[in-house]
């Protein structure tokens, strides 16, 4: 653990060093706010709640998570300085989980600072805290999954627009795989290989937390599909360095 702290907080430091975590922040902060109270129609709904604010999570992330991925592999791979990494006194995992928590903290942070939306829907009216509360741990969880595709898929390549393309198509594959348009390829398949696929979307489990019920199906989901992509992280890895 010692050692993946050392990576963690490395990792932590270099988005605050670079004009990377003012610029995410902001962006994210924008976004936000503009898909909340415009496209959300947040006045016009006439309720005090965070539901349009979550309801844009998924879509948002799609575009910024993988953006935020694409450069912690493909990156050190460009500039070498991952031989520099691997020669240190630590595992795969441990620098691949390092590097991961890293980027996941710092999401949450974004994340955490869009609380005065929270406090402004309790001065506008008496919402329910419980699912608001549960919709950020929901979100945390889905950023979680997003990072965990993007970090494999940058470690695949030294080009970051490849990897951050990649990545966006391969998330938008779980964003969509519970959708008629997606299930009608396997029209063919029996019902329980279209439950299956159905089961892999981000926004099934996310909407499933985001209604205040933190259902344990949903949390495993979300942990099981990050320790596989950070399993794939680590093969691919120890592939390109036989290479």
């Amino acid at each position: 653990m010692g050692r993946i702290q050392v990576i963690f907080k490395r990792e932590l430091a270099s988005y605050f060093s670079t004009p990377i975590a003012a610029v995410f922040i902001v962006i994210f902060l924008m976004l936000s706010g503009a898909f909340t109270f415009y496209l959300g129609n947040y006045f016009a709904r006439g309720q005090a709640d965070l539901i349009p604010f979550f309801d844009f999570h998924p879509w948002l992330y799609l575009v910024l998570i993988p953006a935020l991925a694409m450069r912690l592999w493909a990156e050190e791979r460009r500039s070498g300085t991952i031989e520099l990494l691997l020669t240190l006194p630590v595992t795969m995992w441990e620098a691949v989980l390092g590097k991961f928590l890293a980027a996941w903290c710092f999401t949450g942070v974004a994340l955490a600072m869009t609380f005065p939306m929270w406090i402004t829907v309790n001065l506008l009216g008496e919402p329910d805290n419980g699912v608001i509360f549960a919709s950020y741990i929901g979100s945390l969880l889905m950023a979680g999954g997003f990072l965990s595709i993007g970090s494999c898929i940058s470690a695949l390549t030294k080009n970051q627009v490849i990897a951050f393309v990649v990545s966006v198509v391969i998330c938008l594959g779980f964003i969509l795989s519970g959708f008629p348009m997606v299930l009608d390829i396997f029209g063919w398949a029996p019902q329980f290989l279209l439950s299956a696929v159905s089961s892999f979307s981000f926004l099934a489990h996310f909407e499933s937390i985001s209604k205040g019920v933190l259902d344990l199906r949903d949390i495993l989901y979300f942990f099981s599909l990050m320790a596989f992509w950070l399993f794939a992280t680590v093969t691919v890895i120890d592939m390109k360095k036989a290479e």
